[in-house]
């Protein structure tokens, strides 16, 4: 089944074989062990990271819990009256679900499960692009999609894709939808990559966003055994990158307000954004770059929408609360 889908859930399995997810998740952790696949959360992948793409009604099965939980945090990143692009994918999908809350987006896509997401929200324009569509995502891709952007400019693009290292930055196993992605972030001032932790680590074909340009991961805690997964966010923060890691208000304690004031868009005074999600930012540690991104979420000293091109560094006001979100990181991935 792997093979034939490139991607499968614990649950599927069982429903085909009858018989528990208990004992497919045994059996899926000795085919591991014999390199025929790779165990992600909640399923399992083809071995090795430069597989084919795996198709959304595979994808949509996988990581279900995290996907929810990244979306009700990215989508606290937005104020009202923004113009955004978001990119196609499971995960973007249920940002966009959260979107449709927000009044005054624009909201510019080639995704046709985000468009649908949108299409009842009264007080949210949505913009397609053009191109033609790739039915294994329902994404619209091709040089038609890529000359709708050019010339298009938005404070912050939302995209994900099907793997994520601090070495290359986000990747996908698709060359036309790499290419999309690619004019995507050209058209905006801010990129925030949209990743559960199953993807941490992964390196696919073809690069989407170098990690130089990612200004925030919004991603979910890794489980303890996990090792891969926490030392690629502690590197993706080495090279500046700022990462949100979101969770369950049960699973964790952290998430009273975040470090860079970027608590608009539906975040309350107890740091909780919609859904009763909880937030835990970790800053970068030494100096890194800010993009310009003109008002926003955290537009304050620290906030990626500071004034463009500042640095900060450990002699900073903040240099001492930096230094102890980057132990909660290094505690993170020892976990």
């Amino acid at each position: 089944m792997v093979r034939a889908n490139g991607a499968v859930s614990l649950r599927e399995l069982a429903r085909v074989v009858q018989t528990s997810e208990v004992t497919v998740r045994r059996d899926v952790r000795a085919l591991e062990a014999e390199g025929l696949l790779d165990r992600r959360h909640g399923g399992a992948v083809l071995p090795g990271g430069f597989t084919r793409e795996s198709g959304f009604p595979q994808k949509s099965h996988l990581a279900t819990a995290e996907k929810t939980a990244i979306a009700d945090l990215a989508a606290s990143f937005v104020e009202e009256g923004e113009a955004i692009v978001v990119g196609a994918g499971t995960t973007t999908q249920e940002l966009a679900r959260r979107l449709a809350r927000i009044p005054g987006l624009t909201v510019v896509t080639n995704s046709l499960l985000v468009a649908q997401a949108l299409a009842h929200a009264n007080r949210v324009e949505v913009v397609m692009t053009g191109g033609t569509l790739r039915g294994s995502n329902y994404a619209l891709v091709g040089s038609g999609a890529e000359q709708s952007l050019q010339g298009l400019r938005v404070t912050r693009a939302f995209l994900s894709g099907s793997g994520l290292t601090a070495e290359r930055g986000l990747s996908t196993s698709n060359m036309l939808s790499s290419s999309v992605d690619r004019a995507l972030v050209q058209a905006a001032a801010e990129i925030v990559v949209l990743a559960d932790h199953t993807k941490l680590g992964t390196d696919t074909m073809f690069q989407t966003v170098p990690t130089d340009l990612i200004s925030r991961l919004v991603t979910d805690e890794p489980p303890a055994h996990a090792d891969r997964a926490g030392a690629e966010l502690q590197a993706l923060a080495d090279q500046g990158v700022r990462v949100s890691v979101a969770g369950t208000a049960t699973a964790t304690g952290a998430g009273a307000g975040g470090t860079d004031g970027a608590g608009g868009g539906g975040v309350g005074g107890d740091g909780l954004p919609p859904g009763g999600r909880t937030r835990r930012d970790v800053p970068l540690p030494g100096q890194r770059r800010t993009h310009g991104a003109g008002p926003g979420p955290g537009a304050g000293p620290g906030g990626p929408g500071g004034p463009g091109g500042q640095l900060r560094g450990a002699g900073s006001p903040l240099g001492a609360q930096e230094t102890g979100e980057r132990a909660r990181v290094a505690d993170l991935r020892r976990r």
